[in-house]
């Protein structure tokens, strides 16, 4: 059996802690693991394979978090939901492939449940069933799509409902949470594709057989994403098909989608959260999260509030209104800052923190891993000068190598070509002074890079 992981989503809800770039699924947040952790540890019990699909972007950052290149990996360029990506991975799969299909980010406490559900979908995928998982709702959610069904038959799938309609789904007992899990046989859930959603098959098909295949890697070539549909499993498939099943379940889900939810798994002093050093007077029911935990938190006579603290971002919000997050996220689309990047953003080898910017210079804080290097670049518009804190930095320019010690720095002219290689055994940490009429991320021309990434790929 083969367990599909998506890694898709930007977890919008959960801003300003999740970032189109570091989105929910790896924040390590649930005892220093993430959801994304947690769930390849939790499917690699069941599970002899592993096929993960993510963004390009993030690819590296699984890695890192993993740390282990027994996986698969499936990339796309252009995120378009989840039907067509549990259909490009399915085109990989041999035919008769069992397939788990699981989503990233979402939080299981129940193992055992899970494995027994997982046991008695095996049996219906293997007779040519698609199979979902319901949750027994546990209480009134409106964030959440619901499941009617009547034993392990399928009457209908709903959108996340009203508060009214919620309650009277949890009141008439037949309604189950979706969860967004599926098992099927690879051939059978392609000829369903074939039959019910035939344009994403068509397109799907072409992309997979398009695709740049090294080794345990696939690459999605652009051009094969950027008219693919973008549709969701459910709306292309599931609502359609008649051969599905549905194993009803407690193993402790939640798709931690808001704060909200968040809060309810988090709990841990009079139903607050505080992840800081705090004094609390009076306080009930409220979610504090401070992203630089040595802050101390000071909070008198507040009930049901949410407050997330980042380096560059403040949220404040009642707990009942944090589904609204998402339309704050999308006002601020247009600012990257803010929307996209943390002020630390992660690379394959490494990460920089942004530690001041305004116009004309930008200051970072940059780690380079033992063994790892940046690639062999140039900007245009910026001259940078280095400083190493710790590590020995092997920096070359324009071919000439040096070894750049602790306290000691280096000046790369604008235009120049350069690189700079961790060849030891601890960090490379220094700090970098951009200076020029433009300092973003894509002013790069790279000719020579460890990770396969284009210049389009930012750091």
């Amino acid at each position: 059996m083969t367990n599909i992981i998506l890694c898709g989503g930007s977890g919008t809800r959960l801003w300003p802690l999740s970032r189109t770039l570091m989105p929910k699924q790896f924040l390590r947040i649930f005892d220093n693991k993430s959801l994304f952790e947690l769930t390849y540890e939790r499917n690699a019990k069941l599970c002899d394979k592993t096929l993960i699909i993510s963004n390009q972007e993030q690819y590296f950052l699984i890695l890192d978090q993993i740390n282990t290149h027994k996986a698969e990996y499936i990339l796309e360029s252009i995120p378009k939901n989840t039907a067509a990506a549990i259909t490009i991975s399915a085109f990989s799969l041999p035919k008769d492939e069992i397939v788990l299909v699981s989503p990233s980010d979402h939080l299981i406490k129940n193992e055992k449940a899970y494995e027994s559900a997982v046991c008695q979908a095996l049996e219906f995928a293997k007779n040519d069933f698609i199979v979902t998982f319901g949750i027994k709702p546990s209480y009134t959610e409106t964030g959440y799509g619901y499941i009617h069904c009547e034993g392990n038959e399928v009457l209908g799938f709903y959108e996340k409902p009203n508060k009214e309609k919620a309650e009277y789904f949890i009141k008439e007992g037949a309604y189950l949470w979706n969860s967004g899990m599926f098992m099927f046989k690879t051939s059978f859930f392609l000829t369903q594709m074939k039959e019910f959603a035939s344009e994403i098959y068509d397109k799907c098909l072409k992309a997979y057989q398009n695709a740049i295949k090294i080794d345990s890697l696939i690459k999605i070539r652009n051009e094969d994403m950027q008219d693919m549909p973008s549709i969701s499993i459910d709306n292309a498939l599931m609502e359609k098909t008649k051969k599905i099943k549905i194993i009803k379940t407690d193993m402790g889900w939640s798709d931690v989608g808001s704060f909200s939810t968040l809060s309810k798994e988090l709990q841990n002093e009079n139903d607050n959260f505080i992840n800081s050093r705090h004094k609390f007077i009076d306080c009930k029911n409220n979610f504090f999260y401070c992203q630089n935990n040595k802050k101390f938190i000071a909070a008198i006579d507040v009930e049901n509030m949410v407050v997330v603290d980042t380096d560059d971002a403040l949220l404040i919000s009642k707990k009942d209104s944090t589904q609204k997050v998402k339309d704050i996220v999308l006002s601020i689309k247009d600012d990257k800052n803010l929307s996209i990047n943390h002020l630390t953003s992660h690379r394959p080898w490494g990460t920089y923190t942004i530690l001041e910017s305004d116009k004309g210079y930008k200051i970072k804080r940059i780690e380079v891993k033992p063994n790892k290097r940046l690639s062999l670049q140039k900007h245009f518009h910026r001259n940078e000068h280095w400083i190493v804190l710790s590590g020995t930095a092997t920096i070359e320019i324009e071919g000439e190598k040096s070894l750049v010690r602790p306290n000691e720095s280096i000046y790369i002219k604008m235009g120049q070509k350069h690189r700079l290689s961790n060849n030891g055994k601890i960090p490379v940490v220094l700090i970098e002074v951009q200076v020029g009429e433009y300092t973003e991320e894509d002013d790069i021309v790279r000719f020579d890079d460890d990770f396969g990434r284009d210049d389009k790929t930012k750091g």
